[in-house]
């Protein structure tokens, strides 16, 4: 089985990598107006028109082939995979119980996360004898 599954993925990642190809050498639409003036579209391998009509076919063929290869593989995903009835989502399944905080942790704080630095005690009051002496309004 896993073969046959590594084969369909060689298939499906060439398919890709060809169609990429494909669609990257084609005109748009567009481009058939520069041939009107001589971008010389028409002297090439396939004749004016047959270059469109033989990448449209390829990349067709190759867009077949990765699709057929993508359902082949989630058909085989499938085939292997474990068949459970009881909590095959991940929201059906049942949340992990939490764990007891660290001695010292700060509640909602990032696990593995820096420490928080000590905290900065407030400065002493002034006592009023050695406060600067206000100034009178004028």
């Amino acid at each position: 089985m896993q073969v046959w599954m590594t084969l369909t993925l060689v298939v499906q990642m060439l398919a890709a990598i060809v169609m990429i190809g494909l669609v990257l050498v084609q005109h748009g639409k567009g481009a058939d107006m520069g041939a009107s003036f001589g971008s010389g579209a028409s002297g090439s391998l396939f004749g004016a028109s047959g270059s469109a009509n033989f990448l449209s076919r390829s990349t067709a063929v190759c867009a077949t082939l990765f699709f057929a290869a993508t359902l082949a593989l989630v058909f085989m995903s499938a085939a292997g995979g474990p068949r459970t009835t009881e909590g095959s989502s991940v929201l059906d399944r049942a949340a992990p119980a939490a764990s007891a905080p660290a001695e010292g942790a700060i509640p909602g704080a990032i696990p593995g996360a820096a420490p928080a630095p000590a905290a900065i005690p407030a400065p002493a009051a002034v006592p009023a004898s050695d406060a600067a002496p206000a100034i009178p309004k004028q």
